[in-house]
């Protein structure tokens, strides 16, 4: 294929990134290619308050194309954990596929993570266990809110989950991945710039590896940016390598990677929906290219009209 012909391919898609996926508010994005399809599983921010991120049910996104995205609905709620309390916080999600199942990682109430498993990427879930996979008044080492959950399958095999707040949580699954191989650890971070004290670890930590490398991306705060360090194992320690994304007009930053056919794509939320602001969000996606040294390029963000007008 020649490169204007593949040039001319990639235009729409390249149109169609960094604008909303959907007309529903919704954040916290966990994207997959699953059996032939995109899905993109969420907070659903139009079904809270408005005044917190107070919704008790996740959103799910689908599309052939990255173009073209249809809601399939809530593919669970928190009802479906018997242990949970029915009016819990659905926060961030994260989903996983192995040996045929889809596995859902929910974050309940900001204090515990359940499992839910189905056969299909739409569901329906069920709780894979009779209680929380982690569970701060339980687990030794969970943290202040183990919350935003991520799963990195490495190429051996072995399952991580990452989770937690203020200081950042991995901890090996088994490969029933509902059940830990060992104990709750901190990961390391070395190397923020010492003049910027905002530098640290926030929130939402993601896992993906590019070119023998593997890359822990998360949010400095609230607000914050998207930042990134590489290590040579998945428990790191990482160095600190650069900005991802900066500073949205929100109160909070989330994203996860998507790489797909050679390509890869950052998945997180903004204010790009008329009406939309800190708790009414909307999801987006960008390019994501690295540099030869294997450094990130900073994604540019878009304006919010910029993208109502396209």
């Amino acid at each position: 294929m020649s490169l204007s012909c593949a040039l001319a391919l990639l235009a729409p898609l390249a149109a169609a990134a960094q604008t909303p996926i959907a007309s529903r508010f919704s954040a916290d994005p966990s994207p997959h290619f699953f059996a032939g399809q995109f899905y993109v599983y969420a907070t659903d921010d139009a079904s809270n308050s408005g005044k917190y991120w107070d919704s008790t049910a996740w959103r799910l996104y689908a599309s052939t194309d990255l173009r073209t995205w249809v809601d399939k609905g809530a593919p669970l709620d928190v009802t479906v954990f018997k242990w949970a309390k029915p009016d819990a916080k659905a926060w961030a999600p994260e989903v996983a596929f192995r040996r045929g199942k889809y596995f859902f990682y929910a974050p309940i109430g900001g204090d515990k993570i359940g499992v839910a498993v189905a056969d299909r990427p739409e569901g329906p879930f069920r709780d894979a266990r009779t209680d929380a996979l982690i569970d701060k008044a339980r687990d030794p080492n969970a943290g202040d809110e183990p919350i935003d959950p991520a799963v990195f399958v490495d190429k051996d095999g072995q399952a991580y989950l990452l989770f937690g707040t203020r200081v950042p949580k991995i901890a090996k699954l088994r490969s029933d991945m509902v059940t830990l191989a060992g104990p709750i650890r901190n990961l390391t971070v070395n190397g923020f710039p010492h003049d910027d004290p905002k530098k640290t670890y926030g929130e939402a930590p993601f896992l993906h590896q590019h070119g023998g490398l593997y890359y822990f991306s998360f949010s400095t705060g609230w607000p914050g940016q998207i930042v990134y360090g590489t290590a040579a194992t998945p428990l790191g320690p990482y160095q600190y390598r650069g900005v991802i994304l900066d500073y949205l007009p929100i109160s909070t930053n989330h994203q996860a990677v998507l790489e797909h056919a050679g390509k890869s794509w950052l998945f997180y939320h903004d204010n790009l929906l008329p009406g939309g602001g800190s708790h009414r969000r909307s999801i987006t996606f960008a390019p994501l290219r690295y540099n030869r040294d294997g450094t990130i390029q900073t994604v540019k963000r878009r304006s919010a009209e910029a993208a109502r007008g396209d």
